[in-house]
């Protein structure tokens, strides 16, 4: 009788089946060289006594730890939680495990989560950079050919890819229907331009105003951490400036959303005084009164092609060649920037 203790082995399912260790190891693969009726019989019995594999050894023959890293600024802001579900749920059926870090905006953070993840032996690495940081930081960890996927950053890197949307072009749609609406002085609250996100997005804003004559005015960029703080500070920046802004576009919904509720709050009429579009489209963008206008991108379908991508990175069976996959995105216009009948 085995112990208790004792851990089981495929040499006890053997033992107790009478077949080989090999046949075992064949069957527990569900290798089609058994045949299914031994195939049953042999996971019905690695059952029955509590087998469990041993993944550790498996690493060790394989050189694989079946995990990926994750690093995001905030599990919890806008669309993440849903990136990371989707991340999960696909690396699952790939047969990965997922260790997820949240770097809460911090580079330093970041980077020391990095490489406590590529010391733990991760096989590849999904990471969603921090506000204060660029693509470069991570050149270090990128040349120990680890694997690496870019959620939402621009491409610089020939052993890296990324998934994204067109960020340039988003703004540049967003800015551009605010104009059509009217807006000649049009705010922009952004955060580190260094940032490869952030920087496209404001190249993205500037076109649009070049493009319909409109000047671009640097006191109308306000920098900050997106946060709801930054979106409080800058309506009270708005109500003494003179003349007001008369749009308000930010490159996230959170800052936006709260500059909106505390200028209504002050009698600020939502779009007619000031017509406010955001980013991101997360579930705040539609509940808030007046509804938020934003762009829309699918944070399942982000999720998925990181993983997919990472995967086929991992098992070599990319061709090597720079990818960048683009997501597609929508403008989905709402009340908050609507001044004319019909826009919506």
């Amino acid at each position: 009788m085995l112990s208790p203790t004792k851990e089981i082995t495929i040499y006890d399912i053997a033992k107790a089946l009478n077949l080989s260790p090999a046949t075992i190891s064949r069957g527990l693969k569900n290798n089609p060289l058994i045949n299914k009726k031994t195939r049953k019989i042999i996971v019905a019995k690695a059952q029955e006594l509590g087998y469990q594999p041993n993944r550790f050894a498996s690493s060790l023959r394989s050189r694989r730890t079946y995990t990926i890293g994750v690093v995001v600024p905030f599990i919890d802001y806008g669309n993440t939680s849903s990136i990371i579900a989707a991340i999960e749920q696909a690396a699952n059926a790939a047969g990965y495990m997922v260790i997820i870090c949240q770097s809460m905006a911090s580079h330093e953070k970041e980077k020391a989560q990095v490489k406590a993840l590529f010391d733990s032996r991760v096989d590849g690495l999904l990471i969603a950079m921090a506000y204060d940081d660029c693509i470069t930081a991570h050149d270090a960890m990128i040349r120990k050919r680890i694997p690496t996927i870019f959620l939402d950053s621009v491409q610089k890197n020939a052993r890296c890819a990324s998934v994204m949307i067109d960020n340039f072009k988003a703004a540049y749609e967003i800015t551009t229907h605010l104009i059509m609406q009217g807006c000649r002085r049009l705010a922009y609250i952004t955060c580190n331009a260094a940032h490869p996100v952030f920087f496209e997005r404001l190249k993205g804003y500037q076109h649009a105003l070049l493009e319909h004559g409109l000047e671009y005015d640097e006191s109308l960029i306000v920098v900050g951490d997106l946060s709801l703080q930054t979106g409080e500070s800058l309506s009270k920046k708005l109500l003494k400036m003179s003349p007001r802004p008369d749009a308000v576009f930010a490159a996230n919904d959170t800052a936006v959303i709260s500059c909106m509720q505390h200028l209504k709050n002050e009698g600020v009429k939502i779009p007619d005084d000031i017509a406010f579009a955001g980013f991101i489209d997360h579930a705040g963008a539609s509940t808030v009164e007046p509804n938020l206008t934003a762009i829309y991108y699918s944070p399942e379908e982000m999720g998925r092609l990181a993983v997919n991508a990472l995967v086929k990175s991992m098992d070599k069976t990319e061709s090597g060649r720079v990818q960048k996959i683009i997501l597609q995105h929508q403008l989905m216009v709402r009340k908050s920037s609507v001044r004319f009948r019909g826009s919506v």
